[in-house]
């Protein structure tokens, strides 16, 4: 269990696929997080993802979003990378970035990562915005990355943050 100042990450369980099923279900959710019809499934295949490791986001003892990150285990290419969705009831609280800066601690201080990547949609300013204060910085246009809902590639962004630039 990792304890940040607003919020406490505990390890993802089958326990808990129901509920964040149901903030991927929510629209402002859906739309960055795609996955068909069963989005229950989706969330059992993160679980059962040996390269994956999800954290749950509590905030006063309620399940608000999840957190997740896999490891480039080349040691020449070495980092984390990072992916987070919350409520949309939880957000503007600073929650999503509490969640992001005690996994970023958490991993560089056991796992000795230096570096961290997220990747959102290039549209989703609202993430970037929130990235960004964490201390991620843009650095680059990756085009024509991910296919959309409607059958379209769309850009992403991809940010980094480096362990020694994580601000207090």
């Amino acid at each position: 269990m990792l304890r940040g100042r607003a919020v406490t990450l505990r390890p993802a369980t089958d326990a808990d696929v129901a509920a964040l099923a149901a903030i991927r279900a929510t629209p402002e959710v859906r739309r960055w997080w795609r996955g068909d019809d069963d989005l229950a499934g989706a969330v059992r295949a993160d679980l059962a993802d040996d390269s994956l490791t999800v954290y749950v986001i509590e905030h006063e003892d309620r399940l608000v979003g999840a957190i997740q990150w896999y490891a480039e285990t080349d040691p020449d290419y070495r980092h984390a990378s990072l992916d987070v969705f919350l409520d949309p009831a939880a957000r503007g609280a600073g929650l999503g970035g509490d969640a992001i800066r005690t996994l970023v601690r958490h991993l560089a201080d056991e796992y000795g990562h230096h570096r961290f990547t997220i990747d959102p949609a290039a549209a989703n300013t609202a993430a970037i915005r929130a990235y960004a204060k964490v201390g991620f910085r843009p650095v680059g246009i990756m085009r024509r990355y991910e296919r959309g809902a409607d059958g379209r590639w769309h850009d992403g962004l991809l940010m980094d943050l480096l362990a020694e630039d994580l601000p207090d």
